[in-house]
């Protein structure tokens, strides 16, 4: 027995020896070999130059300031007073800096395993740097490196769309080398989403150094890969144009066309990314974060909101393949519906109600009931089924980061959500935009596309990547011809039609422009109205936050659709009255600087024939409605 015990530990004791020896002799000789390496030869990355953002016109959306970094000498001593004396010597040069911070990432990062120099200083301006170039670069304690620091011309103006730059963290650099040797990333909009290209490829030198460091010869040189540029169809003509057109109200614009190039995108209020791009105050960072119209949101893509009456074209096409007949058939509006038994009422926007309304009067007039009746006949489910298919509910696929998906609510989405059944009181609120229904902005621009051409587009806003251009998206979505046909038709009435709910703002001799433009108006509420509630307060009347959302979406020309623009006001109250002047001068805006070409003026019988034919039949009663009709405040 003990014979055995002596032989185990005789057997453990070689085991032990010999793996050791196997880690010692092999397996860190990898370690070893590239330790002595690194005694002789020093890889130094040369840092790429970041790629530009151009607009459509040239412009410089985002561009690289020259200058340079101070970095100093390893190992300076802090009790001999090496460190403090070489901090003083760049005071000297720069009285600005900030000597407290030069030490404190002096030494962070300094190492008796360092040997090489720490930068304590990021970025000189090169106007500011060239005064004193020459006498700091004969100090042997500082080194001097060419720097580029990332500014944005525009500002506010585009901050959304291009983005901005900043210091990377760890995580960030983890994920890709450049980044980590840079030290700064995209963080949001373009800058963010496009930033593997833009950010461009390290390149190194590889030289032999002796045992201090200094440079014997190169061995190897690779040059970096750098400004990859980006050219978007944004133009920032049209983008001040809007931003100032907004006079600071908190509102998104799109100005897209229907294949999907976006040539305006407006997210108000908004702020400046160059406050980012060195790191941003306390102070700044507060009154960004206090500003209750949140202008760090990209409200574009990032926000969510009730869409309110615009998404009744959609609910229509929907009942249009619900069954043969449905969509045809005409409703009978007094003002409000119940269900069942309940004697709960469903209201119209108008307490006078619409009488007898068939599709395209539904749009013109933004009859409420009308939307009621049809989606108890097909049900949630084949209305979000429809909606999610024509862009609503989705996301749109646009090139920005972290897009919102919204929510197009059905009976399998409440249940998983909310554990609980669907009821049929929240169909007939969802089919007029209302309850669970939530979309982006730029959702409605895509789905107005569609409506308008019967493609639903990818919005995109790269128009050359690296001096390739890029291609637009579209998928044809076939619904029936006739019924599309009366969509756009109840459009065209909004803004052209006496009894269309843009038809103070947007008419043609109002807006003065020499072709049609179709639309649809939304007030989304935020608030529910009390039953007991007879007579509605005024959307004016309303303190701020419990006014309505505004909307309106268009398309122009009508009969050749070449631009979508899509205006959402918060807390604007209606859509026609709010956010349709907006859209008028847009279209103005746009029809003098040449991007819509000049159509003649439609002759009278031409007009009238555009607003009134296949109109339904008058009655008395109707006449009376459209008499109570002139009296109300139209969504």
């Amino acid at each position: 027995m003990r014979l055995k015990i002596i032989l185990l530990i005789f057997a453990l004791f070689w085991g032990v020896l010999i793996v050791r020896l196997y880690h010692i002799s092999i397996k860190s000789n990898f370690y070893y070999e590239k330790l002595a390496k690194e005694n002789v030869e020093r890889k130094s990355y040369l840092k790429p130059v970041r790629g530009e953002i151009l607009d459509a016109k040239g412009n410089y959306l985002a561009v690289n300031r020259i200058g340079f970094s101070l970095s100093l000498a390893p190992h300076l001593s802090i009790k001999k007073g090496q460190l403090k004396q070489a901090i003083e010597t760049l005071r000297e040069y720069f009285p600005d800096i900030n000597a407290t911070v030069m030490e404190r990432v002096y030494r962070r990062y300094s190492s008796p395993y360092n040997h090489r120099f720490i930068k304590v200083i990021e970025f000189v301006p090169y106007n500011q740097m060239m005064r004193y170039y020459a006498q700091l670069s004969m100090l042997p304690m500082v080194k001097i490196e060419a720097e580029t620091k990332r500014y944005y011309p525009y500002g506010r103006y585009a901050a959304h769309v291009v983005g901005y730059v900043g210091r990377s963290n760890r995580k960030e650099n983890a994920a890709d080398p450049v980044t980590a040797k840079v030290g700064r990333t995209g963080k949001s909009g373009l800058e963010l989403y496009y930033n593997r290209l833009l950010e461009g490829e390290l390149g190194y030198v590889i030289s032999k150094v002796d045992a201090r460091n200094r440079e014997l010869s190169v061995l190897d040189r690779k040059e970096p890969i750098s400004n990859r540029s980006l050219k978007i169809h944004l133009d920032m003509d049209l983008q001040k144009y809007i931003y100032d057109l907004l006079e600071n109200k908190p509102a998104v614009v799109i100005v897209m066309r229907p294949s999907g190039e976006v040539l305006a995108a407006v997210s108000n209020p908004s702020f400046d990314p160059n406050l980012f791009v060195g790191g941003i105050s306390v102070k700044d960072w507060k009154a960004l974060q206090n500003n209750l119209g949140h202008p760090f949101t990209n409200k574009l893509i990032n926000a969510v909101y009730p869409p309110g009456s615009v998404i009744k074209m959609g609910v229509a096409l929907a009942a249009s393949r619900a069954g043969k007949g449905i969509l045809d058939e005409h409703e009978y509006c007094k003002g409000y519906i119940t269900i069942d038994k309940s004697k709960h009422k469903f209201r119209c926007w108008s307490k006078w109600g619409h009488g007898d309304v068939d599709l395209r009067k539904s749009i013109r007039e933004s009859c409420d009931v009308y939307y009621y009746d049809k989606s108890l006949k097909i049900g949630i489910d084949k209305i979000a089924k429809t909606l999610r298919q024509i862009g609503l509910g989705v996301k749109t696929g646009i090139d920005l980061p972290r897009e919102y998906r919204g929510i197009i609510p059905d009976k399998a989405w409440k249940r998983k959500r909310y554990h609980q059944p669907w009821y049929k009181g929240e169909t007939v609120i969802a089919a007029i935009g209302q309850g669970y229904d939530n979309i982006t902005p730029m959702q409605i621009a895509r789905y107005t596309a569609f409506l308008a051409t019967g493609k639903l587009p990818t919005p995109i806003l790269a128009a050359e990547i690296n001096g390739k251009k890029v291609k637009p998206r579209r998928i044809k979505i076939p619904f029936n011809p006739y019924h599309m046909s009366l969509i756009r038709q109840g459009m065209i009435d909004v803004c052209n039609d006496r009894r269309g709910t843009a038809y103070k703002t947007m008419n043609q001799k109002k807006t003065g422009l020499p072709f049609l433009i179709a639309a649809k108006t939304g007030t989304a509420q935020v608030v529910s109205i009390p039953q007991d509630v007879k007579k509605r307060v005024k959307e004016e009347d309303l303190a701020y936050f419990k006014k309505s959302h505004a909307w309106i979406t268009t398309y122009a020309p009508a009969k050749k659709p070449e631009y979508i623009i899509t205006v959402l006001v918060e807390h604007g109250g209606h859509g026609g009255s709010a956010a349709g002047p907006i859209a008028a001068q847009i279209y103005r805006w746009l029809y003098l600087h040449g991007y819509i070409r000049a159509y003649p003026p439609p002759k009278p019988s031409e007009e009238q024939n555009a607003t009134s034919d296949k109109m339904p039949a008058e009655t008395p009663a109707l006449r009376m409605d459209q008499t109570g009709l002139a009296k109300q405040k139209v969504p």
